[in-house]
């Protein structure tokens, strides 16, 4: 049974929610611990504690690791209107940071696959912490910009990369001291979630409702279906939101269906204080998603969070 740790910055884009959803309800997987990053005086952590205990795992770990009031954001990473997104008022989890950090550590050790779905300032904690700690650890991070999207998706620049860009110097010392998989934004943006997948998702259990729930309010906030639906030929009209961190999630766990994996030596560097990844000869060798069969995702996402009635791909090393 492989065994997955989710490291996210719950409670903003609500793509963090669907990937948890995913991780739950995925056969045979063992989520070690949840922790999160860009952490708010630990409301994200409640908010991930909550989650879990509308689909009945209260046993899995919570910790609330770096938090917002670290000098190294770029953007302070705030979090959307409570009341408008959950329905009752969520008690925050503060905590140490070094629980969340040895939260990490143990999910290392372990042998534990690392899907990092937010910034990666936890992840650079624990390397500066125990230097090479991350050199032999199995790390899937959402993020990175190698190629820029393809035609009919939108024409995201390097510095739409959230992940990557809001913590450099975290991200920098992450992808040079590690083998990661990086799951490019610009492949991520070909997933969608959809206003057809709600009804579904109002007639599942109470972690789906909550998606359903928030997915509506996402909509009416940000109106990606005339921004995007209505302006990009390789996406659905009604999308309401992408779904990177549940891709990511997914590719960590052995998704393989329409999707292809290449390794480049990558180069980094910091240029008008944005963290630049290009193809070198002298850039260290990084395994890079470079096409999704982001159609195929998405009914994939919506049957498992859903019904829970496709059974996934066999497991193959990321």
């Amino acid at each position: 049974m492989p065994k997955l740790h989710l490291d996210t910055d719950i409670g903003g884009d609500i793509d963090d929610l669907c990937a948890l959803a995913l991780v739950l309800n995925w056969p045979d997987v063992d989520l070690l611990a949840v922790t999160t990053n860009q952490d708010n005086s630990g409301r994200r952590a409640g908010y991930a504690r909550y989650a879990l205990r509308l689909a009945g795992r209260e046993d899995i770990p919570v910790a609330a690791g770096a938090d917002t009031s670290l000098d190294c954001y770029r953007i302070y990473p705030g979090l959307p209107d409570e009341a408008a997104y959950w329905p009752e008022p969520i008690p925050p989890a503060p905590g140490p940071l070094d629980v969340a950090l040895a939260l990490l550590q143990r999910s290392i050790e372990q042998g534990a696959i690392i899907a990092a779905v937010g910034a990666y300032t936890n992840l650079a904690l624990l390397e500066k912490r125990l230097p090479g700690i991350l050199r032999d650890a199995n790390l899937v991070l959402m993020g990175g910009y190698v190629f820029p999207p393809r035609a009919g998706y939108p024409a995201w620049g390097n510095d739409f990369d959230w992940n990557v860009q809001n913590d450099i110097g975290s991200a920098q010392i992450v992808i040079e001291r590690s083998q990661p998989t990086l799951v490019p934004l610009t492949v991520t943006v070909e997933t969608a979630l959809r206003r057809a997948h709600l009804p579904a998702l109002r007639q599942a259990g109470p972690l789906a409702q909550l998606i359903a729930r928030q997915a509506e309010t996402f909509a009416t906030e940000y109106g990606n279906e005339a921004q995007y639906g209505q302006t990009c030929a390789g996406l659905p009209d009604d999308i309401i939101n992408f779904q990177h961190d549940p891709l990511a999630c997914a590719i960590a766990l052995g998704w393989r269906a329409g999707v292809e994996i290449s390794e480049f030596p990558l180069k980094l560097t910091v240029e008008d204080g944005w963290l630049v990844q290009r193809i070198a000869g002298d850039g260290k060798p990084a395994k890079v998603v470079t096409r999704v069969d982001g159609a195929k995702f998405n009914q994939f996402w919506l049957e498992r969070v859903a019904h829970g009635s496709i059974a996934p791909q066999p497991l193959s090393q990321v």
